[in-house]
């Protein structure tokens, strides 16, 4: 016996013809983490769903040994009767279902007669939960009553309910905040004691420096390295994957700020399930041309409301009123803000910013298809040269144009929703987690066309939930809590801890009104 609970031998995956995998070896023992790393479009989430028979033995090569013995399973049901579990990047819970119905989803209880044992499924639910530190969740409520954060800690649940041997965890943490990641990484810790194996997919370094016990490195589908975590570092480890160094996180490229260009005025938001409760409370602020504002805060302080009333595309009743060049503009809409010139990117990429029936390049010409029409048909060579075009200018990783999008890796589909608003052509352009599931690499290149594109004086409007990410680019940063506007500051010797104790309401000592950098 080789010791080894899982061994994977030259695996090699294709699509159409392409290369995804190509030879990959990995061997994780009992109570092992391995932290698989790489650029995004590297085959991460491709040999994960290969392991798990998402992609079934017979449509790729190579051999999987679990025990020591093949493993040619052909659905997922097989693997996970085997125990091996994968939670994907993408949430598989089905919002009109209680937590405690998906939880048991495929694995239901019942009783004599074939009726489903509630009883016994809600008690065992609420048992995981507090596992999980979610005392406070109803079981029997639809899960869609429950944020991004705890649904994915609801699916995690799901997998603890079928006794993993193996748990594979792909991006588990992109919309957890910083206490629930303290509760996922105990919970890891606590399962590897047992002697459950993990394999950790994440683009969060710290996190994977912090739990994992071995680092395998992939890059274009290739096995790099595989090195003990305790003779890496995170620099290291981001050398390995991009195969640089990469000297500095956040590019420096001279941008002039000039004069006030968008204000927003008296911004409310009602919450859509309790319409007397608001959102966002009377929020104003102006946007200079070439500027980039960071609007930073903690979970639920109202910053994707803010920028979806400004774009038209919030969901409950709101009021806005949004100025441009000194005139009040029609952004009731999305088409009317685009319009306007205004282009936002979504927080959330697979719901909002891609159509996933189409392909990656009628993803990206979708928001000016007009523009290439001729007559009753689509200029094809045209709209042809626009797609690759900006398939160069964001180094978007796809074998073709014409594959699904949902063939992409997520940080590639996030850069064809980006080329898909930059085609607009717009004046002000809002990022709502622009980097959320992208790697350290892919980020980088985010970051300099931003600096690029305020530098051709194009004004951003950047939203994230990293605060060292929000320092690193911004030239100024709103903070926000519950809803108002709690800081304004001017991003110079600016600290995380000076924007935490404006979000929480502290009182800040460097607010700057407006002031211009």
């Amino acid at each position: 016996m080789s010791g080894y609970l899982l061994e994977m031998k030259g695996i090699a995956k294709r699509f159409d013809g392409v290369p995804a995998l190509d030879g990959i070896d990995l061997a994780i023992r009992p109570g092992e983490c391995i932290g698989l790393c790489g650029e995004n479009g590297a085959g991460k989430s491709t040999l994960m769903k290969v392991l798990s028979a998402v992609y079934p033995h017979g449509t790729w090569d190579g051999e999987i040994l679990l025990d020591g013995q093949p493993l040619r399973a052909r659905s997922v049901r097989e693997t996970e009767e085997a125990g091996i579990i994968i939670i994907h990047q993408e949430l598989m819970l089905v919002p009109e279902l209680t937590v405690a119905e998906n939880i048991f989803l495929g694995n239901e209880p019942t009783l004599p007669g074939g009726r489903l044992n509630y009883p016994a499924m809600n008690h065992r639910a609420e048992e995981i939960l507090r596992e999980l530190k979610l005392p406070d969740v109803n079981v029997v409520l639809p899960v869609k009553n429950y944020g991004g954060g705890h649904q994915q800690l609801i699916e995690i649940g799901k997998a603890l309910n079928k006794n993993a041997r193996l748990l594979i965890l792909d991006e588990p943490s992109a919309s957890l905040t910083a206490a629930e990641i303290e509760v996922l990484l105990e919970i890891i810790r606590d399962l590897k004691a047992k002697g459950v194996a993990c394999v950790y997919i994440s683009h969060k370094l710290e996190e994977v420096a912090a739990i994992c016990d071995t680092i395998v490195v992939i890059r274009d589908g290739r096995h790099i390295a595989t090195t003990p975590m305790a003779a890496m570092s995170v620099d290291r480890i981001i050398a390995q994957m991009c195969g640089r160094e990469l000297n500095q996180l956040y590019p420096s490229l001279p941008h002039e700020v000039g004069e006030v260009v968008m204000e927003a005025r008296h911004v409310t938001c009602y919450d859509p399930d309790q319409p007397l409760r608001k959102k966002v409370d009377d929020v104003s602020f102006q946007l200079r041309r070439g500027e980039i504002l960071g609007i930073a805060g903690l979970v639920g302080a109202g910053r994707t409301e803010l920028v979806t009333a400004i774009f038209g595309s919030y969901p409950g009743k709101y009021e806005a009123e949004v100025w441009l060049d000194g005139r009040r503009v029609d952004t009731s809409e999305p088409l009317e803000a685009i319009r306007a010139g205004f282009a936002l990117v979504p927080e959330d990429r697979k719901q909002h910013g891609i159509v996933r029936d189409l392909s990656v390049g009628e993803n990206i010409t979708l928001s000016v298809l007009g523009r290439y029409a001729r007559l009753t048909r689509i200029d094809d060579m045209l709209e042809a040269r626009a797609i690759d075009e900006q398939i160069r200018r964001l180094a978007l990783k796809a074998a073709s144009p014409a594959l699904p999008i949902t063939a992409l890796s997520g940080g590639n589909q996030q850069k064809a929703v980006l080329a898909k608003m930059l085609l607009t052509g717009p004046r002000v352009l809002i990022l709502d987690e622009p980097t959320r599931g992208v790697d350290v690499g892919a980020k980088f290149e985010i970051y300099k066309l931003m600096l690029e594109l305020a530098a051709q004086g194009i004004s951003i409007i950047m939203v994230s939930s990293e605060l060292a990410e929000v320092l690193g680019v911004s030239d100024r940063v709103l903070v926000m809590g519950e809803g108002q506007l709690r800081g304004e500051f001017v991003n110079k010797d600016l600290t995380q801890e000076m924007v935490l104790a404006a979000a929480i309401g502290q009182p800040a000592s460097r607010a700057a009104e407006g002031a211009p950098v």
